[in-house]
């Protein structure tokens, strides 16, 4: 006899100190993020938002949303961070869950997470149309870009290191690397 799929009660059952998402009817329970992939989150989040959310020494034009519940089809995800057009997005809803998939998320990648990331949340994220994905991976200090491609996502670029970066869709601002590892 198969397994039922996971439901929105199964998520709400959760302990607080797990996230969990539901992927093709699969529960998927992941533990709180070490401080390396909060200092990255956190680095990204204020960086993006100044400059896209805000349009402070950026072009603005985005809403930038840190951890958003994402209703995408029978799917619930939560990217790290995720971005909207403002011209698809104009004003945050006043909603616990979006259903309109962003133009752009991020994957702070952690030993416990980088699979479900890469291979169960990508597809869904191609199958939505998000156009470009972003991982960050603390451990290995890297940057990798994505820009989905008819139904697959192209490599753009891998940054490493301390370099100084323009990613897109965000290739307005220059990203320093080396404060997303507190290296500064």
């Amino acid at each position: 006899m198969g397994r039922r799929p996971a439901t929105y009660a199964d998520l709400e059952a959760l302990p607080e100190h797990v996230v969990g998402e539901i992927i093709d009817g699969e529960l998927y329970a992941s533990p709180r993020p070490a401080s390396p992939h909060v200092l990255a989150v956190s680095i990204l989040s204020a960086e993006l938002g100044e400059a896209f959310h805000l349009g402070r020494g950026g072009p603005g034009g985005w809403v930038m949303l840190y951890k958003p519940e994402l209703h995408l089809g029978q799917d619930v995800l939560v990217p790290d961070l995720a971005g909207w057009s403002r011209e698809r997005m104009p004003r945050v809803p006043r909603v616990a869950a979006f259903t309109l998939a962003p133009d752009w998320v991020c994957e702070v990648l952690s030993p416990s997470t980088s699979r479900l990331d890469r291979t169960a949340k990508l597809p869904v994220y191609a199958r939505e149309g998000v156009r470009h994905v972003w991982f960050v991976d603390p451990e290995a200090r890297t940057l990798e870009v994505f820009r989905l491609d008819g139904t697959r996502y192209s490599p753009l670029a891998t940054h490493t290191g301390l370099a100084r970066v323009r990613a897109e869709p965000f290739e307005a601002l220059e990203l320093e690397l080396a404060a997303l590892w507190d290296e500064v």
